[in-house]
């Protein structure tokens, strides 16, 4: 899609449409810098989460599947501020048992659970 890929980690503060996030961002930041395909992760404003993207000035805005963001009225917003970038949301991933937080803490408590019942006389 582009020649280099940013990655704009959410702000915990902003994290408003699912519950708090288990790993704080700079942690959820360094974990997304890591991976092969990242050029760089950077955390997002707290107060106006497009003022990163008026520095970056991105050819392309990447929306994941879930992201809860209506994308004619982020283009709209983009337009409003002078930014001529295209709006794409990409589609579900493969699902896994492990993929998100909140999976990976279930599996933690269901293992708990069952030793705790196992260890009893």
């Amino acid at each position: 899609m582009g020649d280099e890929l940013v990655v704009i980690v959410a702000r915990d503060v902003n994290v408003r449409h699912k519950p708090k996030p288990i790993l704080p961002e700079e942690q959820r930041r360094r974990m997304i810098a890591a991976l092969k395909a990242v050029d760089r992760a950077i955390l997002g404003e707290e107060k106006d989460i497009f003022r990163t993207i008026e520095q970056l000035r991105p050819d392309v805005i990447t929306l994941g599947y879930d992201q809860h963001f209506d994308e004619d009225l982020l283009q709209e917003e983009l337009f409003r501020r002078g930014l001529q970038c295209r709006v794409v949301r990409i589609t579900e991933r493969e699902p896994c048992d492990l993929c998100g937080s909140s999976r990976i803490v279930a599996r933690i408590l269901e293992r708990y659970r069952v030793r705790r019942i196992q260890s009893r006389p």
